[in-house]
């Protein structure tokens, strides 16, 4: 009995031995065959894979892939895999999720020597959520009244200099122009008045830092990353006077500059000089570009489309019947067809063409065909708003210039869902700077609408694609009258 019941014993154990081992061949090539969905990936070169056609241009392959391919596909690059989530049913998790799921930290750290160490992608994301406390103060709409009275006295004091009529550059004055009114609402007074011209300088050798090699490489010893890195220690040294001179005198101005110099941390420790730098010079690169470029397709849009021109031209009539000659935050929110004309040239142009998170846990997504992938942990997870702006079963005729499409009943921006439209991102992440910027450019061309008729002289601009944040290709020759619209006409 004792010998028939230990051979049992030691059956039982065999068989439970031999269970486990097949359990597990079992987990380890059947199931992860049925179970890991893992997204299409792209052919590409040994060891190097895609990165040639990545570098070609990441829109140029979207074109390519995502008729064949869908909304989700992995492009390998050395060692990364980076997964792109293309359409509002793919990339609600990408605008969503937590930071601790997709970061932002890693995929950014290029923009540090630009932005400078301490502050946004060179801290920790509790520090950086306190950081992005600080420009939202900085833009809460008290503020924002203040710097549209800044804006329109810019624009008046900058177009009064040009003549009755005459031809000129309309990218180049406009860029110069943004750059006027962001030293006022954004660096102060002392730079706007004294500085300016250093400042650009300085800010021009800081932008020249930036290229396509700088992501993969940002610290490669080439002589526009020395430019970059000294104009970085100049700039520091400039707004260490102007910070050091204003809390020795008690001198509040309105402006960012003062926002960023009274903010103080949750345990009340105020910023130090370093991180009021770094925080200037991030608001700055956030937002200068992005309003010169749209600024710009906007002009190139309207004077090509009389309709859309006579629209807006009308608007401003409308309110000088109403409130005369006017213009401050409260008349420029009413002005809704201008706004519709901004928001679809910065559709079909987005400025930031590829946005990225870095994916710190597994997640899944399907597509609008019912298809489920599964999005490893470790991957680099990409949308592109330039290539989403322009997806057909989302707009009409998506590359065509339509400002009605956001009209009271049309609303395309909405009818896929809540992103749907993300030439601001979205979410989480969304751009802090928009209202500011839709403000500044509202006021350009609410005083350009109301001052000049415009002819474009030069073809339709192209596309910039080799720029670090993409705009417009080459000048863009316009003829001015100068006029004074009138309600009667």
């Amino acid at each position: 009995m004792d010998f028939f019941d230990g051979n049992k014993s030691l059956n039982t154990i065999l068989l439970l031995i031999t269970t486990i081992i097949v359990a597990k061949l079992i987990s380890s090539f059947i199931i992860p065959k049925s179970r890991k969905r893992l997204p299409p990936i792209l052919p590409g070169w040994p060891i190097v894979g895609g990165l040639f056609r990545f570098l070609k241009g990441p829109i140029f392959m979207l074109r390519e892939e995502y008729p064949k391919l869908g909304g989700v596909f992995t492009l390998k690059i050395f060692h990364k895999n980076i997964t792109f989530l293309i359409g509002p049913e793919v990339s609600a998790h990408f605008f969503k999720a937590p930071e601790t799921d997709l970061s932002q930290q890693e995929v950014y750290q290029f923009n540090v020597p630009t932005f400078g160490p301490g502050v946004v992608f060179d801290v920790d994301y509790s520090v950086r959520q306190e950081q992005f406390r600080f420009f939202t103060e900085a833009l809460r709409v008290n503020k924002l009244k203040s710097y549209v009275n800044q804006m329109v006295s810019e624009a008046e004091d900058y177009f009064s200099k040009w003549g009755s009529s005459g031809e000129v550059d309309l990218k180049y004055e406009l860029e110069h122009l943004i750059i006027l009114t962001a030293s006022r609402c954004l660096l102060g007074r002392e730079v706007r008045d004294k500085l300016f011209d250093d400042v650009s300088a300085l800010f021009h050798d800081l932008d020249n830092g930036m290229l396509p090699i700088s992501v993969l490489f940002p610290y490669l010893p080439i002589p526009a990353h020395r430019r970059r890195d000294n104009a970085r220690k100049k700039l520091a040294e400039i707004f260490a006077s102007i910070i050091s001179s204003r809390k020795d005198s008690n001198k509040s101005e309105d402006d960012m500059l003062q926002c960023f110099i009274d903010s103080k941390y949750k345990d009340g420790r105020p910023t130090t000089e370093a991180e009021v730098t770094g925080l200037l010079i991030a608001a700055l690169f956030a937002g200068q570009h992005t309003s010169s470029i749209t600024s710009t397709w906007t002009g190139a849009y309207l004077l090509c489309n009389k309709q859309y021109l006579s629209g807006v031209v009308e608007e401003q009539k409308n309110l000088m019947a109403k409130h005369g000659d006017r213009v401050d935050h409260d008349v420029l929110a009413e002005m809704d067809v201008l706004y519709r004309c901004i928001k679809e040239a910065l559709r079909l142009h987005p400025p930031l063409i590829m946005l990225l998170r870095s994916s710190h846990s597994d997640f899944s997504v399907t597509t609008r065909e019912g298809k489920e992938y599964d999005i490893p942990k470790g991957h680099i997870v990409a949308t592109s708003p330039a290539f989403a702006n322009r997806l057909p079963h989302i707009f009409n005729e998506p590359d065509k210039y339509d400002p009605d499409r956001y009209a009271v009943g049309r609303e395309e921006d909405k009818a896929a869902g809540a992103f749907s439209y993300i030439s601001f991102g979205g979410g989480r992440h969304g751009c802090l700077g928009e209202p500011f910027a839709y403000l500044q450019i509202k006021a350009i061309w609410s005083h350009l609408l109301r001052n000049f008729e415009f002819e474009l002289l030069s073809p339709f601009p192209e596309i910039d694609w080799n720029a670090m944040v993409v705009g417009v290709k080459g000048k863009v020759m316009v003829r001015y009258k100068r006029r004074e619209l009138s309600v009667n006409q």
